[in-house]
């Protein structure tokens, strides 16, 4: 939990976008009377939001480093070690989330509390996907048009931001037109994000190994969308 909240690491994109969002916004005009509790322009509400926010995206990615141990190999290191971490895991991942669960009830806003609430829930659904996608062997099998990557990506990657965003919006009372916006602002944000991560196997010159290419990736899937299914398939095969 100190690294979450160190000030000094510079990789809390997702807070400090709700951050600068809150800031550019302002308080509304129905919470004008209150702009004594606020510091730099922003709401110590909105701040415990974008606290939030890293908290449950660093839960995530603890989570995400659990260990199949079904595809360990003996030069991997001893099982017990494995076994031993994956627990510590899916321990320090419950532990963030329950912190950041806590820390959401005390705003006292219920619907800021079902937007990041329904947030969680997408995240759950995206890495679900993911991780049925990346078992199967035959990538091919599966028709995906740019509709369905960009809710994929929504699900796994820009549902928090965006909800977090929209919930920012909803702290300083802002109407739903601007809530929209805000939500719009945030899934915008990390698509292109994603799109970026998506196309560095394509522009990098020498492509590493650590770097994970995929058929559903963005660039395969517009360019399937360019070419037809049939020559894609029969370009991928060449």
């Amino acid at each position: 939990r100190g690294f979450v909240y160190d000030s000094r690491n510079n990789l809390q994109m997702r807070g400090l976008v709700v951050l600068l969002i809150s800031k550019a916004a302002g308080p509304s005009t129905a919470e004008l009377s209150f702009q004594h509790n606020m510091v730099s322009g922003i709401y110590s509400s909105q701040r415990s939001l974008a606290e939030i926010t890293e908290l449950i995206h660093t839960a995530f990615l603890v989570h995400r480093g659990i260990v199949n141990i079904g595809e360990l190999k003996s030069c991997d290191g001893p099982l017990k070690d494995m076994q031993f971490g994956n627990k510590m895991a899916v321990l320090s991942g419950d532990f963030l989330l329950a912190n950041a669960c806590t820390s959401l009830a005390q705003l006292q806003n219920t619907k800021v509390v079902e937007l990041i609430s329904s947030a969680i829930g997408d995240l759950v659904q995206g890495i679900y996907y993911e991780n049925s996608k990346s078992s199967e062997e035959n990538c091919l099998t599966d028709d995906i048009g740019i509709s369905t990557w960009k809710e994929q990506v929504f699900l796994s990657h820009s549902a928090l931001l965006a909800k977090s965003c929209q919930a920012a919006m909803e702290l300083a009372k802002h109407t739903a037109e601007i809530q929209d916006m805000a939500f719009q602002y945030g899934k915008h944000m990390s698509m292109s994000h994603k799109l970026h991560s998506d196309l560095q196997p394509f522009v990098k010159e020498s492509s590493s190994d650590t770097m994970a290419f995929s058929l559903n990736s963005a660039p395969a899937v517009l360019h399937q969308e360019f070419l037809g299914r049939e020559a894609w398939i029969k370009q991928i095969r060449e």
